[in-house]
């Protein structure tokens, strides 16, 4: 069984212009995100995968490959669920797992467990996830809690709030769903698999840059 790992880095973001190249700790944030996958050592292969080839060369610099998407898939209302089904068309796998640059606090230990975790489930799709021990309500109405008595919080059954910082799927299922008219992101039997708060910090704006790098540094000192 074939696992792949791909980097997903599109050029063009509005917040933060060309975020994945952003530096952190000194480096961009494309390859951090490089030096996690090849550190767990679980993945037949590793792309990035964009539509602009200035990418080319950290996948070259790092002996990674380097898949040129459509450049339509890397505007700002291409989602993910099309440039994800575009990949696997193209490039061979039996499960491919996303490693999101911009969510550089996601360790290699986390890239390593959720891997190893998805290959031994039985799911079409691995969703990493912050488990939130907190009251949650969604639409004025509560999720997690009721209204008809208060609760300690450490009584609460956690909220699953999804991140995308690292996400799985079994490759032949996110193909047949999508060409039946269904939605390859979330298809057949579909598994949460918490990562630590931090991991789920992603880089959106400077700010979140900012706070990125504070962070680091803190966990850097421990």
């Amino acid at each position: 069984m074939k696992t792949i790992a791909m980097i997903p880095a599109r050029m063009g973001s509005q917040r933060l212009k060309k975020k994945n190249l952003a530096p952190l700790a000194g480096q961009p944030l494309i390859t951090h995100a490089i030096e996690k996958c090849k550190a767990s050592g679980l993945f037949d292969e590793i792309y990035i995968n964009s539509e602009n080839t200035e990418f080319g060369q950290f996948a070259e610099q790092y002996g990674v490959k380097f898949y040129q998407r459509p450049e339509e898939l890397g505007n700002s209302v291409a989602t993910s669920e099309q440039f994800v089904y575009d990949f696997l068309k193209n490039v061979d796998c039996d499960r491919l797992v996303q490693v999101h640059s911009i969510a550089p606090l996601l360790t290699a230990e986390e890239v390593k467990s959720f891997t190893e975790a998805f290959v031994a489930s039985d799911a079409e799709v691995m969703l990493s996830c912050i488990e939130d021990q907190i009251e949650v309500a969604y639409q004025d109405q509560p999720v997690n809690f009721t209204f008809a008595e208060k609760t300690n919080s450490q009584d609460l059954k956690p909220t699953q709030r999804v991140t995308w910082s690292i996400t799985g799927w079994q490759a032949k299922p996110y193909l047949e769903a999508v060409e039946a008219g269904r939605i390859g992101t979330y298809n057949g039997k579909i598994a949460f698999y918490p990562v630590d708060a931090i991991s789920g910090h992603v880089i959106k704006t400077q700010q979140d840059l900012d706070i990125a790098e504070a962070l680091l540094k803190i966990l850097d000192k421990k």
